[in-house]
């Protein structure tokens, strides 16, 4: 199988356990890997046949800026399971991250992995 990767998408949303973190929205890292069968793009070379990562990246901020998870845990699984539903791809990883959340840290976050099997 074959991956298409979209690295360090800088989305806004509101997210957190207690306030202040949840007065106002914040700056959230999402990187996201799609495992799907890209043999068809790389033989026509035409956007038609692959899954186009800009329309992915619109539709992970667009649903970030809506939500309003208390955790990380939550937000993975529910972009997962919206990528999963919306767009042709066998597998999908997602790590959000909170930058400078943590002191002496640069960011924390969750990475998880979900399938269609996990859905059927």
């Amino acid at each position: 199988m074959d991956k298409i990767i979209i690295t360090d998408l800088l989305a806004n949303g509101i997210i957190g356990v207690k306030h202040p973190e949840r007065d106002q929205p914040q700056d959230l890292l999402i990187n996201l890997t799609l495992t799907a069968d890209l043999h068809a793009a790389g033989e026509s070379d035409s956007i038609l046949d692959t899954i186009n990562y800009s329309t992915v990246a619109k539709a992970v901020l667009a649903e970030v800026s809506v939500c309003a998870f208390h955790t990380v845990e939550a937000l993975a699984a529910h972009l997962a399971r919206m990528i999963l539903e919306s767009y042709p791809v066998a597998e999908v990883t997602i790590c959000v991250e909170k930058p400078k959340l943590v002191a002496r840290t640069s960011r924390v976050g969750v990475e998880i992995t979900r399938s269609r099997a996990d859905f059927s």
